[in-house]
């Protein structure tokens, strides 16, 4: 699969998985059981949806760098090893993780052969770099 398609879809997953707690808590907790802190759950959520929105817009705009591959790579290696820990070791959640674990675990894997192919924004496609003057620098609302 293409960097690019890869980073829109892991983005469009992580944002609505990542909203959904915060738009409809109720209908989240049928699905993946009670929880003692919705503040907590919900921030979570805007986490990951915002790791999700990066990902979309890198992809849509046919920027996946090296540090956008590793804000993949890292979050959802993380989520997955949480989720395993405490839906499947430890047993402290629903059995339910364990289907998103899977997701992530598949999507780690599809950014790991999108590593071995080679496809990092480091190759040819990428533009020539000119030399900016400080001044000349664009301000942080210039950015967007």
């Amino acid at each position: 699969m293409d960097r690019h398609a890869l980073a829109i879809g892991h983005g469009v997953f992580d944002v609505i998985t990542g909203l959904w707690p915060i738009a409809h808590l109720r209908s989240f907790e049928a699905v993946t059981g009670p929880k003692l802190e919705g503040w907590l759950v919900k921030t979570t959520g805007a986490l990951i949806a915002g790791v999700g929105a990066t990902l979309a817009l890198a992809g849509a705009r046919r920027r996946v760098t090296p540090e956008i591959a590793t804000l993949a790579t890292a979050t959802t290696a993380g989520l997955a090893a949480i989720e395993l820990i405490y839906a499947g070791a430890r047993r402290r959640i629903s059995p339910i993780y364990l289907l998103d674990a899977a997701v992530e675990i598949a999507l780690l894997a599809a950014w790991a052969n999108a590593a071995r192919r080679g496809l990092d924004d480091a190759s040819a496609e990428r533009a020539p770099r000119e030399h900016v003057d400080a001044a000349a620098r664009p301000s942080g609302a210039d950015i967007w």
